[in-house]
């Protein structure tokens, strides 16, 4: 049995496992998943229903995100102490107040969505600060962590471009772009149907014409 993932075009924490397993040589079949409607497999492997999830060849599971990136990675990327320190930070206060930006309908508490919305700029001047020093988070290539990052940043901008634009951070909005417009991220984000028991496999990644 090849290499199985389970995905969703949107989810950041997706589109990091796909960016890393595109960067490598790994192929997989590649499954689109509706949310609110979960294929009972990946409910066998993985109860818990989130994505992505792959199920490796060898019958391995892996469940998060940053062990599929991880494992797509080896002997590519590593990242350094100040890398996995930065994507901890992304993780979860930076990924807590994007939520409560975002989504604020999805929470009880009464509060002003703009209050996470700032707070989470503070994590943004973080970046624009390293960005000071190298093209990307790490060194002048692309690394670990500024694919571990990008598709975070890309959701907190999607979410009011205007304003996001705005910002004063001129080396944050420049990576931001070139990431998003690179061969790299727009090879992981065409749509797909969701897939269905029937469906023919698709690989991932998507041969090119």
């Amino acid at each position: 049995m090849p290499n199985l993932l389970y995905s969703f075009r949107r989810c950041p924490y997706a589109i990091r496992a796909r960016m890393a397993i595109a960067l490598s040589e790994h192929k997989c079949q590649i499954r689109e998943v509706v949310l609110r409607d979960r294929p009972e497999h990946l409910l066998e492997i993985s109860p818990k229903g989130t994505v992505p999830v792959l199920l490796l060849a060898n019958g391995e599971i892996l469940e998060e995100s940053l062990d599929i990136m991880t494992w797509a990675l080896s002997g590519i990327l590593t990242p350094s102490d100040s890398d996995s320190d930065l994507i901890t930070q992304n993780d979860e206060d930076f990924k807590k107040n994007l939520d409560r930006y975002k989504y604020s309908d999805r929470f009880d508490d009464d509060y002003d969505c703009e209050t996470y919305r700032d707070a989470a700029v503070s994590f943004l001047e973080d970046l624009e600060q390293r960005l000071t020093i190298s093209t990307n988070l790490s060194s002048e290539e692309i690394g670990y962590c500024d694919i571990a990052i990008i598709p975070f940043v890309r959701q907190f901008a999607n979410t009011d471009r205007e304003w996001f634009n705005a910002l004063q951070l001129p080396r944050l909005h420049d990576w931001l772009e070139r990431h998003l417009k690179s061969k790299l991220f727009l090879s992981v984000m065409p749509k797909l149907k969701r897939w269905q028991d029937d469906d023919p496999p698709i690989i991932f990644p998507f041969e090119t014409p």
